[in-house]
């Protein structure tokens, strides 16, 4: 029996990709293909990750590459606006199809240029043009190095949610819970409280930006302020930081969400921070070596 890289990705809490490359470089045994797809053992075992030994030399490897794209700055415009433009239809349709958005990756592409989608929800439609808004102004954050706060996080959210435009840019006053989570939000009646403690605890940790974001957006989530749009709103902060510390922002993909929910059941049940440490650094890993790759070409 076999099964699919997307059955193998959800069982290991691993990316499609890294299971394709995992395929292609001949590290699980057994493994099949079959024109353009990969038939996995269904009894495969993860194979051990061998790019790096800990997440704190993951980490470092982060910083050299840093390093290196800091030595190719600044960018000329075109230069930005290529990375930009390639980037945000991507994000766009990977943080909304997350939270349930019915656009495929191309009709995302189509709405941001302004057309419309028939058979689609005007909502899915809003929600497409005000993520790409919300990403533009942190993008506009970055560049005056503006301190995260509370305003800053109503305005993203101001703009994500274009498709309720009485709950935008204000917290919940309804107590609420998640789907499937190992974790429910506060009380209405704390979020001011919890929001403020969590700014101050952000504002004066230390050490690495990619572990400090991590715990940052597992406990933004954990409070769910929002009536919705809370997870593009995070996620959408996360960038807003990664970007004024230096590094590109990062786009967590739809078909990577089971990884990405265990990460937070992982952090609420077992206090384990790792997982959604070591997700975050892949992605900046990656995002890393795409720059530094187009920049070379």
């Amino acid at each position: 029996m076999y099964v699919s890289v997307k059955q193998a990705a959800e069982k290991w809490g691993i990316s499609d990709r890294r299971v394709r490359t995992l395929c292609s470089g001949g590290k699980i045994p057994g493994v099949i293909r079959k024109g353009r797809s990969w038939r996995i053992p269904e009894d495969a075992k993860k194979p051990v990750d061998g790019r790096y030994r800990s997440a704190e030399s993951l980490l470092e490897m982060i910083d050299r590459k840093k390093e290196e794209l800091d030595t190719r700055r600044p960018l000329t415009e075109g230069e930005a606006e290529r990375l930009t433009e390639e980037f945000v239809v991507e994000y766009t349709y990977n943080s909304n199809a997350i939270e349930g958005n019915t656009l495929t990756l191309r009709e995302t592409d189509m709405v941001l240029r302004g057309l419309t989608i028939e058979q689609k929800p005007l909502k899915d439609h809003m929600e497409a043009v005000g993520h790409k808004e919300a990403f533009y102004f942190v993008r506009d954050l970055v560049k005056e190095q503006v301190p995260l706060s509370e305003s800053v996080i109503k305005q993203v959210h101001y703009l994500v949610l274009a498709d309720k435009k009485d709950d935008r840019g204000i917290y919940r006053r309804v107590p609420v819970k998640i789907m499937g989570a190992k974790h429910e939000p506060v009380q209405p009646y704390l979020i001011q409280s919890k929001m403020d403690q969590l700014l101050e605890t952000y504002r004066n940790s230390t050490g690495h930006t990619i572990p400090r974001l991590a715990r940052f957006h597992i406990e933004f989530e954990g409070i769910h302020p929002f009536i919705d749009g809370n997870g593009r709103t995070g996620r959408l902060l996360v960038n807003l930081e990664l970007m004024k510390a230096g590094y590109p922002p990062i786009d967590i993909k739809f078909t990577d969400r089971v990884a990405y929910y265990n990460a937070f059941d992982e952090y609420y049940v077992k206090h384990n921070l790792g997982v959604m440490e070591k997700l975050f650094a892949g992605y900046v890993n990656e995002r890393l070596d795409s720059y530094l790759s187009m920049l070379e070409k």
